[in-house]
């Protein structure tokens, strides 16, 4: 697993939003194309070390625990509009678990975009960007906690960072992310070279 010295983090705060941005090192040998790939086709089962396993434990195998299309999206999977349900402990620890179900906002070559959202604000907005490089891809992730609206100013701000993610948990989601992130490099390559022609 990556370590959280291996990539830049950086928070900002404004109207009582907070967000943070990671800069991952180079992902070696992934390339965009196959993070779209990825996001889309999280759902479903791989071959690894000679066994069969759920992709979204392979990504994480101590932290995960399962990814569910409980909404499917425009194309009939995960796409903009679909619903997903994520659930994962951090650090392996009972007390730090999220349970969240978030809508997928956008899926391009470029990025990809999921949200939670109550009346008509943003709780938390989970935005990846990817941009190829010489040895792969740079990837960067900006994670958002609270929204502009008056609502959000008003109260649900303060929910998102002291109730959604209060510091100690936002804290182990950073070194989650990153560890995840890292983590695509030793996988995502064989798979998508087994399974994009089949699952385009």
């Amino acid at each position: 697993m990556r370590p959280p010295e291996s990539a830049r983090v950086s928070r900002t705060t404004h109207d009582g939003r907070l967000e943070i941005t990671i800069e991952h090192a180079p992902l070696t040998g992934v390339t965009p194309q196959m993070l779209t790939w990825w996001y889309g086709h999280i759902p479903g089962t791989m071959e690894y070390a000679g066994a069969v396993y759920p992709r979204y434990l392979v990504w994480h195998p101590l932290d995960h625990i399962s990814y569910e299309l409980r909404t499917p999206g425009r194309d009939g999977g995960v796409s903009p509009g679909a619903r997903l349900r994520i659930i994962e402990a951090l650090g392996r620890d009972p007390g730090l678990v999220i349970d969240i179900q978030v809508r997928v906002q956008e899926l391009t070559d470029e990025r990809t975009v999921i949200a939670k959202r109550l009346a008509g604000t943003t709780l938390v907005r989970l935005e990846n960007d990817f941009t190829a490089v010489p040895s792969g891809t740079r990837f960067v992730t900006r994670l958002q906690l609270g929204d502009s609206t008056l609502l959000g100013r008003l109260f649900l701000n303060r929910a998102a960072a002291t109730r959604a993610f209060p510091p100690a948990k936002l804290q182990a989601w950073i070194k989650h992310h990153i560890e995840e992130v890292g983590n695509l490099e030793h996988f995502l390559p064989d798979l998508f070279d087994e399974r994009a022609d089949q699952e385009p």
